[in-house]
């Protein structure tokens, strides 16, 4: 494909690209929603202790793809791998008894034998139970690919960077997702940002590209669309949705939230970026105080996500979010908020093309 000579960008897949038809219902689609047999390209991003079963079957059921987030929907940490499994596979059969349309689990590949010991029962159960869609992360993508594939499931490999996605493509997955910087939670130790990151991943790979860190409302779809990704992929915003199982300290937390609200954390084996509080306050003097690694992991477990989402010390400890937590004023409901940006593209595409006027659109 060219323009008058000009080289094709990323973008020219959301001004030109192949559109597809769904079969069943004639609506138009794109390459996500038809490799995942999603109605919208939007994907929500699982969230520690917060996108439980409520949150994802309400993304789903509005058309975008629901994920089930790690503990989201315990009430209690537990660190035996077969429990923790027996609990995946509790909120599994209880997110099929709410929707009928496909949804995901994310499974944190993890570095350390007992992080393997918690994915590989995932992994058992996901196989057990037919799931149709994973999104893996934390870890290397050649480790459960080829086994979750080979049953029938799609995987989504998140990554931070151009090298790494070229080895998730090459490792099969089936499309990739590109966290920013702008992004909440753990990512790899680039401060890549979304606006730079997706465009040359998307140039790279042959593979579908989901686009995450900075979008929480419409206008930022469209820029991911743009950028040359395939889908957005929106975490924070949903932590903010009437479904999802964040505490209420911390939704109001965050609805105070402005530009500056969040801080990128240095930990052992990545960046985060959480929510500025006390917590990161003391997390971010005892890294410049030369605090040990013990010192450092002993203060995050006694202060962890659990501590803040579950029970709701949204101060003393740690609210992972992007910095698109700034954007959001209000708790909708996450159907509201998916038709809301459906709604909304035909308006915004209608302001673009006014602002381009003088390339002659």
């Amino acid at each position: 494909m060219k323009h008058d000579g000009i080289t094709p960008f990323a973008g020219d897949r959301f001004l030109e690209g192949p559109i597809l038809i769904d079969k069943e219902d004639d609506m138009p689609t794109n390459r996500i929603c038809d490799l995942l047999g999603i109605r919208y390209p939007i994907v929500q991003a699982p969230m520690n202790w917060v996108s439980g079963v409520s949150l994802a079957a309400a993304v789903s059921n509005a058309g975008g793809l629901g994920t089930l987030g790690p503990n989201a929907g315990e009430k209690e940490r537990t660190r035996d791998p077969l429990v923790s499994s027996e609990g995946v596979r509790r909120r599994i059969r209880e997110m099929k008894r709410l929707t009928e349309k496909p949804f995901a689990l994310n499974i944190t590949v993890g570095f350390t034998e007992k992080e393997r010991r918690h994915s590989e029962k995932a992994v058992q159960v996901v196989l057990e139970e037919g799931l149709s869609v994973a999104i893996v992360s934390v870890g290397s993508p050649n480790v459960y690919t080829d086994v979750l594939k080979k049953n029938g499931t799609k995987v989504l490999h998140a990554v931070s960077t151009k090298e790494h996605a070229l080895k998730a493509e090459s490792m099969g997955v089936d499309a990739l997702i590109c966290e920013g910087f702008e992004a909440g939670g753990h990512k790899g130790f680039t401060e890549l940002t979304t606006f730079v990151l997706v465009p040359m991943v998307a140039d790279a790979v042959k593979v579908p590209v989901v686009a995450g860190g900075g979008i929480g409302d419409v206008r930022g779809l469209l820029a991911a669309l743009m950028l040359g990704a395939d889908a957005a992929y929106m975490g924070t915003r949903f932590m903010m949705a009437a479904e999802s199982s964040s505490h209420a300290h911390v939704k109001e937390t965050l609805l105070k939230g402005d530009d500056v609200c969040t801080a990128s954390l240095k930990k052992r084996k990545m960046l985060a970026r959480d929510f500025r509080n006390q917590f990161s306050e003391v997390y971010s003097h005892m890294l410049a105080s030369g605090a040990s690694v013990d010192e450092l992991e002993a203060f995050l477990a006694d202060h962890s996500q659990y501590h803040s989402q579950f029970l709701g010390h949204a101060d003393e400890a740690e609210i992972c979010c992007g910095q698109v937590a700034g954007l959001v004023n209000e708790i909708e409901g996450a159907g509201d908020i998916i038709h809301k940006l459906v709604e909304e593209v035909g308006f915004q595409i209608e302001r673009l093309k006014e602002k381009a006027r003088p390339f002659g659109l």
